[in-house]
């Protein structure tokens, strides 16, 4: 039988998705595209944004009314928390737990034809073990180490659609990294819904504790994060990022808003000048650092001066690049009681300017290498070229031989088109 995959939303969804999609190659299913038939299409949703939700709700439409006689499944953070959700079409419905044990799931209601609604009390769920050894790419792999988050920012459904933080064993880590290490794979990606708080419910390992442990593991060359807050970059893991050569050149810091009266607002647990001075310890460890940052706007009560004190904020810090936006009202949260939500016009004529922002910083931030050497891992190869990132996340092209791909590669860069 054939099945295929949508999967929307961040990392630790892609992750998940592998997972399941190992499920069924395990069982002699067949992996298609999404746009092609397939007897069984698994949707994993997201639900961070309305567009999101939006999304998820168009996809679900077409392949209800495309493929009517397909087994439909609906897994993620869309299910869990939509609890209104229309589910008349849908085979199986299950939530941000359980997404291992989708084949099962499946094939139950293959053979029974009864609808399956399995969303469970997210709040009462251990962390969902689950291992790959082998991911989409050949170059890089996720690894999913942390779900759950603590921090309830007012602005944020996530806390309730992955409940609190738990994290995977330590040994399991240390485990599934050598075997995609052992298969080829060159760079781990460390991701989680809150990856630097990985632990912390233990209390006997940290990140950093992960990060020295990785290090260790032969043949591994690097390690990215995929996010971590300001407030959890502590010494340990500034000592890391001072000895541990392989953890990547970038770091992914959300400020959320450079106006600390908006930072107040949305609960953030730091204010502008906590931000700024830790970046300036992180860049003094590593000075071509790469750091890009999540960015909001038209969050409620946001006058035209904050937003303009979160433009001076972010030209002060310099990030590299800028992931912008607009606000989105998710009902539940704090947020969405507040007075003085923003119109959608204000919304988008500032989400311009910031995305105007991150072009001049991020072709700023390019130019800096610009005759000077760079190690990438070639991913792809297309008409004589390498195509690759660098440690500090540039995707870079270089003339090369399609036997290159998945090797370091040391190249000087001359031109800014080099870099895409």
């Amino acid at each position: 039988m054939k099945v295929a995959f949508y999967t929307l939303g961040c990392k630790v969804n892609l992750y998940e998705t592998e997972v399941m999609m190992s499920k069924f190659k395990e069982k002699g299913y067949s992996l298609v595209e999404f746009k092609e038939y397939a007897d069984i299409y698994v949707i994993n949703s997201c639900t961070v944004t309305n567009n999101a939700d939006i999304k998820t709700r168009k996809t679900i439409n077409h392949i209800k009314n495309n493929y009517p006689n397909s087994t439909l499944a609906l897994v993620g953070c869309y299910s869990q928390v939509n609890k209104e959700i229309n589910i008349d079409g849908i085979d199986i419905i299950i939530g941000t737990s359980n997404k291992s044990k989708i084949v099962e799931l499946v094939e139950d209601y293959i053979k029974n034809k009864k609808q399956i609604y399995k969303i469970e009390d997210i709040y009462k769920c251990n962390f969902e073990n689950m291992s790959i050894d082998n991911f989409n790419t050949k170059t890089r792999a996720f690894v999913k180490i942390q779900d759950g988050c603590n921090n309830y920012c007012s602005y944020c459904i996530i806390p309730y659609a992955r409940g609190n933080i738990r994290s995977k064993d330590m040994d399991d880590i240390i485990n599934e990294v050598t075997k995609l290490v052992h298969n080829g794979y060159k760079e781990i990606v460390l991701t989680g819904i809150h990856t630097g708080h990985y632990g912390k419910e233990k209390g006997i390992n940290d990140l950093s504790d992960v990060l020295i442990n990785l290090s260790k593991i032969d043949n591994l060359k690097r390690i990215r994060l995929s996010s971590i807050e300001i407030t959890e970059i502590d010494d340990k893991f500034l000592k890391c990022l001072k000895d541990i050569d392989i953890i990547a050149e970038h770091l992914h810091i959300p400020i959320q808003s450079g106006c600390n009266k908006t930072l107040k607002d949305m609960l953030r647990k730091y204010d502008v000048n906590y931000f700024k001075n830790k970046i300036d310890v992180i860049r003094q460890i590593r000075p071509d650092i790469s750091i890009t940052t999540d960015v909001i706007v038209g969050f409620p009560n946001e006058t035209d001066e904050d937003f303009n004190e979160t433009v001076s904020t972010i030209r002060d810090i310099n990030f590299s690049k800028l992931h912008v936006f607009p606000y989105s009202k998710r009902n539940g949260t704090k947020a969405a009681l507040m007075q003085n939500q923003i119109d959608s016009i204000t919304k988008r004529k500032r989400s311009k300017i910031l995305i105007d922002l991150s072009n001049e910083l991020e072709n700023n931030y390019k130019n800096k290498f610009i005759n000077k050497k760079a190690i990438i891992i070639p991913e792809t190869y297309k008409d004589g070229y390498l195509i690759g990132h660098s440690s500090n996340y540039l995707l870079i092209k270089e003339k090369g031989n399609i036997e290159e791909i998945n090797k370091l590669k040391e190249i000087m860069l001359l031109n800014i088109n080099n870099i895409l």
